[in-house]
């Protein structure tokens, strides 16, 4: 039985006993994505068949991501994503091989990958083994089952060390009762860094001949290991939510009865500004490594999530295949986050254009004539609706920024992360980033990977700076640190080539039609 079959049927075990309407009903997630549900488990599909309360009518209807047992690139449902205006000998010898490049770096390849490179690390040699221990290449994600983890003579007292890989330098915390590869393990360190791999963590994963009753506490229920990035930034903070997603889809297993735990060895806390995201993962509270100091705690199934900062990863440090747009597992990835927080798409009104545009308000970056850009943006079209917006966390919940973001058609705002919302925009909108700072790919390929339009200021001359202020470090002036007056003809054409994209979009006008 292949790793994907065995890990996720574990997990998925406890949707299919007992009615498999209730099943369904547990999972909540996007309508669109229950036939790759279906794909991955038919055992699910064959009793939602014979159960008359499924709600699922046709159980036959099975798609597949591409990175399934039994589903190819080339088999895979959307066959229009990525698409590819042109290729670049640098990266790839024809436009096909790039469209593949695309999608191995920055679709559901990834995920193929990361379940290709899944290698036994620790493995049940006899009856009385227990556990086992599996990882990806450079230790990136691993499952393990029946592991403890020995904290009865860690002291969780340094406040801001989040990550002590030095307590794990001799044998002692990480513990399974099975037969070690440490030749293969010692190998694999070539990623060792705590936002880039569990390496430092697992690097001397040792035998211990224990049982279940050995341990002060026993979690059942599948448990989530994930070491984050800063949670009060959306752009940092959403790399880890993108990788707990594709950390699921490795093991076919999106329920929400799971265990989160923070892997934060400090004591200092965490502070989150987008901590309702979390309710698209799990229903239950999210536990702090520091609650088991002086215990020693087993683990039935768990999983150590694919990290915020890998080396060539996804979304951070990804190294992102020019010339092509339209990932399906960002979009999956806003489906299913939108669905499970009742995020809810208000279809366009048919002959209006819903604008929204970003105010900082924030010390450098704010744009000092943005009142008269919406004036003018209203006066010069009729049609358009536009709607400032201040996301600030002390005065507006995530879903109600969400809301907005959703249920937007041009989204401009400046560079910043803010400009993460692009990922929750509607498959026809526009994402203008006023300025982009000098960092000319960081939004643009989060546009490119939701499969949205982008467009930014072309014309620097023709915008003023206030409030100049040095690089804090460099010393030396730099685009981050000024505020912006932008021209208000250039702003006009600019916002013009958006709104024609807009309604020029088949979904955008198709939804308008259904308005109608």
């Amino acid at each position: 039985m292949s790793y994907r079959s065995c890990l996720g049927l574990s997990f998925f075990l406890n949707f299919i006993f007992g009615h498999a309407a209730a099943s369904l009903q547990e999972l909540t997630l996007h309508p669109s994505h229950y036939p790759y549900v279906l794909f991955s488990h038919p055992e699910l599909a064959e009793a939602c068949r014979l159960d008359p309360k499924c709600l699922l009518q046709d159980t036959s209807d099975r798609k597949c991501w591409g990175y399934e047992d039994g589903c190819s690139y080339e088999e895979r449902n959307n066959q229009e994503w990525p698409v590819c205006t042109e290729f670049d000998k640098r990266w790839s010898p024809s436009m096909q091989a790039h469209r593949r490049k695309f999608w191995d770096k920055g679709d559901f390849g990834f995920v193929k990958l990361e379940k290709e490179s899944m290698r036994d690390i620790c493995r049940r040699k006899s009856k009385k083994h227990i556990s086992s221990l599996t990882c990806s290449k450079h230790i990136r994600h691993c499952s393990v089952e029946n592991v403890m983890l020995d904290f009865s003579n860690y002291k969780f007292s340094n406040s801001v060390q989040k990550f002590d890989v030095d307590a794990f330098a001799e044998p002692g915390i990480m513990r399974g009762n099975c037969e070690v590869d440490e030749d293969y393990l010692s190998t694999q360190s070539e990623h060792f860094s705590s936002l880039q791999s569990w390496y430092g963590e697992l690097q001397t994963f040792s035998y211990h001949d224990f049982g279940l009753d050995d341990c002060d506490i026993v979690i059942k229920k599948p448990t989530y290991f994930m070491k984050l990035d800063a949670g009060i930034n959306m752009y940092h903070h959403f790399c880890d939510f993108v990788n707990l997603y594709l950390s699921q889809h490795i093991n076919s297993s999106f329920s929400l009865d799971i265990n989160i735990v923070w892997w934060d060895m400090g004591t200092h806390g965490y502070g989150d500004l987008f901590e309702q995201t979390w309710e698209a993962f799990t229903q239950n509270p999210i536990i702090k490594l520091n609650s088991w100091e002086g215990k020693k705690v087993c683990i039935k199934s768990g999983i150590f999530t694919l990290l915020p900062r890998m080396r060539f990863g996804f979304f951070y440090n990804m190294p992102l295949v020019p010339h092509c747009h339209g990932s399906e597992a960002i979009r999956a990835f806003s489906e299913h986050v939108l669905y499970r927080l009742g995020i809810k798409q208000d279809k366009p009104k048919r002959g209006r254009v819903r604008v929204t545009f970003l105010d900082r308000r924030s010390r450098h970056r704010n744009v000092i004539n943005q009142d008269e850009l919406i004036r003018a943006l209203e006066e010069a079209h009729k049609d358009v609706e536009v709607t400032k917006v201040v996301y600030d966390w002390r005065e507006m919940s995530f879903k109600e920024q969400l809301k907005i973001t959703h249920n937007s058609d041009i989204f401009i705002g400046m560079h910043g992360a803010g400009l993460t919302h692009a990922f929750f925009l509607p498959d026809w909108a526009v994402l203008f980033e006023l300025s982009n700072c000098d960092d000319a790919n960081c939004y643009k390929d989060l546009a490119r990977l939701r499969g949205v339009e982008y467009i930014t200021w072309e014309k620097p001359e023709l915008w003023t700076f206030y409030n100049e202020t040095l690089h804090p470090s460099l010393k030396t002036p730099h685009l981050k640190f000024n505020d912006y007056a932008f021209d208000v003809d250039e702003f006009l054409r600019l916002t013009k080539k958006a709104l024609y994209h807009v309604k020029n979009h088949k979904s955008f006008r198709q939804r308008s039609r259904d308005e109608l």
